[in-house]
């Protein structure tokens, strides 16, 4: 039971990195095509209080999305709502990421951010290392190239 639920992690974690990686690159090319250097300039030099309202944006974005996605799924419209979650998921994602990593010397001056962010950081890198070390990862690594 635990090899199976570590392959499954392990073949998780390897989808999460390349969505990680790839969403992180369109990020930065859609602030270039969209020209909004000088806005992330601005952000990532703001207030603490602003980074924090700034991060909070994202998930008032995708929470709609959320809601209707778990809407179509009570009606019965299974792959219409699972499509829209993951439309939620990946736009959430690049979002929160981009914002994040603008804001996270801002962001991180908040006690709660702070302890939570290094908290999961902690078991992050904990399953990390048990992860890695199954075959499937290892395969899949591979594979990944």
């Amino acid at each position: 039971m635990k090899k199976t639920l570590l392959s499954l992690l392990a073949i998780f974690l390897i989808i999460e990195e390349w969505l990680w990686d790839l969403l992180t690159a369109f990020g930065r090319s859609l602030s270039q095509w969209l020209n909004l250097q000088q806005f992330e300039q601005w952000l990532s030099q703001t207030t603490a209080t602003m980074a924090l309202v700034a991060f909070s944006i994202p998930i008032l974005i995708v929470t709609p999305i959320n809601l209707a996605a778990f809407g179509l799924l009570a009606k019965g419209l299974i792959l219409q709502g699972i499509l829209m979650e993951v439309l939620a998921k990946l736009l959430g994602t690049l979002l929160v990421a981009r914002v994040f990593a603008l804001t996270k010397p801002q962001l991180l001056t908040f006690t709660f951010l702070r302890i939570t962010y290094t908290t999961v950081t902690r078991w992050l890198q904990w399953a990390h290392a048990k992860v890695t070390e199954t075959a499937v990862y290892r395969w899949a690594k591979q594979l990944k190239g």
